[in-house]
């Protein structure tokens, strides 16, 4: 059986009370807007995968993670994306961390490495912190308001773990399920 699976870090569950508090503010706006439980920082998207790769994906990632000890992660922004297109989503972006980067490309390296991991194709792009707080429902992105949504705040929690996880899509929307926490070592 096949598994869309991706690894993510995520948020503590006062983070996660803000992000609503923001949401709330957002109420004009034709979102569909991301559930509570569904709120994280997507590391690396690795796509569908077989049962034994995950095991083989916990394995390396475990691996990879005891290398690191715990950091902390500032959100500062809450912002229209992507900046480059016509916007599709609201998220919440973060300053650049150098402990998150360099975790992510050795995640990544280490897993491209390995033929049985399932994930071959790197991601090129600059890695930036956001989490998705609501997506523009594609009939209505005429519709947005004027005014730009571009937003100073100041959120700041600890990283002591990440998670591999397995994202369902369901008609309602993607359902996410923790398959593995994998803490930190250091």
């Amino acid at each position: 059986m096949k598994h869309r699976v991706f690894i993510a870090i995520n948020l503590p569950e006062e983070i996660k009370k803000e992000l609503l508090n923001i949401q709330k503010k957002l109420v004009n706006y034709p979102m569909r807007w991301t559930e509570e439980l569904n709120l994280h920082i997507t590391l690396i998207f690795i796509g569908y995968v077989f049962d034994e790769q995950i095991l083989k994906i916990s394995k390396i990632t475990k691996e990879v993670v005891l290398r690191y000890k715990p950091f902390l992660i500032n959100l500062n922004r809450v912002y229209l994306g992507p900046s480059n297109r016509t916007p599709r989503m609201v998220w919440v972006g973060g300053e650049r961390n150098t402990d998150l980067i360099k975790l992510k490309n050795d995640l990544e390296d280490a897993l491209f490495a390995s033929k049985n991991s399932g994930y071959h194709q790197k991601d090129n792009r600059e890695f930036n912190i956001h989490i998705t707080l609501g997506r523009i429902k594609q009939r209505e992105r005429g519709r947005l308001p004027l005014e730009p949504i571009d937003q100073k705040i100041s959120l700041a929690f600890p990283v002591n773990s990440i998670e591999i996880m397995e994202s369902k899509l369901r008609p309602t929307g993607p359902e996410y399920f923790v398959l593995e926490i994998l803490k930190l070592g250091k």
